[in-house]
């Protein structure tokens, strides 16, 4: 019998047996895959946002903003590699700058630092490679990137030798919950933390009255190489539009773009 089960050995599952790990808890991890990072933490655009897009006064809101402030020291306490490099949002001359301003607002409404919106002028000095049509953008000094599969084997590590168990190579196949207790597949626990990701709504489904659909989008990346790293400095976004946020170019902490 655990205190805890935790499904899922990506960053949401790795970090929270690494906070677990802090009491006394006897805590456990199931991972389907050989390995922890083995999902769709190994592979995203590696940011760690300013914060300025969640919407006001939500969680997202709330936890980006803290979890932007908490990462340095992190990256410290853990020895996972961390840049603060700043992100902006372009701005071309066929789109409304008026968004800019309002991305502004909410930024400042959900705490985030030091935002301003900068003129090409000012622009071109700080990233001389943008494109001719961009006339403004919003400047996120907080914005950062980071290693996701360093920081996601660092949480792990840290929760294993504090005491944490990881079963690999486990899959979960089935929950069912008594009065005080979930029994999974073989093992039981007062508590199960769902950490799935786009398999979540699988396990909710099991236990919960609440049915989810979780319907995943896949993004494209390209890795170029670090002869090209130095193209540009900061995340550059394009401005949002009804359709999203677009492509985003961005260095990586490697070297690479």
């Amino acid at each position: 019998m655990y205190d805890v089960i935790i499904i899922g050995a990506g960053v949401s599952g790795a970090a929270t047996a690494r906070e677990l790990s802090r009491y006394k808890v006897k805590a456990c991890v199931i991972e389907k895959e050989e390995d922890v990072c083995c999902g769709t933490s190994k592979a995203n655009s590696a940011i760690v946002h300013a914060g300025y897009d969640a919407a006001e006064g939500s969680l997202m809101a709330k936890l980006n903003v803290r979890g932007n402030q908490m990462m340095e020291q992190l990256s410290k306490d853990l020895d996972f590699p961390f840049k603060r490099n700043g992100s902006l949002v372009v701005c071309t001359k066929d789109q409304d700058p008026a968004l800019l301003d309002e991305l502004l607002e909410k930024g400042k409404k959900n705490g985030v630092p030091d935002l301003r919106i900068l003129d090409r002028d000012e622009l071109i000095q700080m990233e001389p490679n943008l494109a001719d049509d961009v006339v403004k953008a919003l400047f996120a000094p907080t914005g950062a990137i980071v290693c996701p599969f360093h920081l996601t084997m660092a949480f792990a590590e840290n929760a294993a030798d504090n005491g944490v168990e990881f079963f690999l190579n486990t899959e979960v196949t089935d929950i069912t919950k008594s009065d005080d207790h979930y029994l999974i597949k073989t093992d039981e626990a007062k508590v199960v933390v769902n950490a799935a990701g786009v398999y979540a709504d699988k396990f909710n489904n099991m236990v919960s009255e609440h049915k989810l659909q979780i319907i995943a989008r896949r993004g494209q990346y390209m890795l170029l190489d670090k002869s090209a790293g130095n193209h540009v400095s900061h995340t550059i976004f394009q401005l949002p539009s009804k359709m999203g946020k677009g492509v985003l170019v961005t260095p990586t902490v490697h070297g690479n773009l």
